[in-house]
């Protein structure tokens, strides 16, 4: 999509890459809704609930939405694939478009907006005794006051976050006692908020910035592989 104005923006805003999260985000009222699900574990079973639940309370009709924010992760495979399935299936139905996101962008907006400075590692669960990780700048001290606006961002890589914090690198996927960066600050999140994920997004729309690729962040293989055998079968 092509740089508009925050203030005809709404976005249903989804990520499964932790727990489940879904929100409503307009760009002139801030956060309208936001329907989490805490079990890291039940993606598929609760997705719909939550859609249809913050679009009630936000008393937003799909056909008053500019667009579906995707978080792309880094996360696990079957939980990351519910969330984006989801957002492309809805995206579809409503005719509108898919605005994919990191995942861990917006858990560092979230510290940004709420007055942290230097840099940050954002740090989930993997599974198998792994890490993701990304590294972040929230930017200085005296920065942070001036900068809350979704439209104040910097170059992180390619892509932007709202409140300008910058991606220095990552995602990655490690051990956790070989992580990097240990004079960052660091969080380990175990939810990544869908309004923090809009909010993200509307940043990036109103700069004309470029949004992540299509590419769901798994970092790593599926457990399921292709078996490279012939199976004998006997009656």
């Amino acid at each position: 999509m092509t740089a508009t104005t925050k203030s005809d923006v709404i976005v249903l805003a989804i990520d499964t890459s932790a727990a489940t999260s879904v929100a409503v985000v307009s760009g002139e009222r801030g956060i309208l809704s936001e329907a989490n699900g805490l079990d890291t574990m039940k993606h598929a079973e609760v997705i719909g609930r939550l859609i249809e639940q913050a679009l009630t309370e936000a008393g937003v009709r799909p056909a008053e939405l500019t667009a579906v924010v995707a978080g792309m992760g880094p996360g696990p495979f079957t939980g990351l694939r519910v969330g984006i399935a989801a957002a492309h299936a809805f995206a579809i139905g409503a005719g509108i478009d898919v605005l994919p996101v990191v995942s861990h962008d917006a858990v560092a907006f979230e510290r940004r907006a709420a007055g942290e400075h230097g840099e940050l590692l954002v740090v989930t669960d993997a599974r198998r005794r792994e890490v993701y990780w990304s590294l972040y700048d929230l930017g200085a001290a005296e920065a942070v006051a001036d900068s809350a606006s979704p439209g104040a961002s910097g170059e992180s890589g390619g892509a932007r976050i709202a409140g300008a914090a910058r991606r220095l690198d990552g995602p990655g996927l490690a051990k956790p006692d070989s992580l990097a960066y240990n004079a960052a600050a660091r969080v380990d999140a175990t939810q990544v908020s869908a309004g923090a994920l809009g909010t993200v997004a509307l940043g990036i729309l109103e700069s004309g910035d470029e949004f992540a690729t299509g590419q769901a962040l798994y970092l790593r293989s599926p457990d399921v592989t292709v078996s490279t055998s012939v199976k004998r079968v006997s009656q």
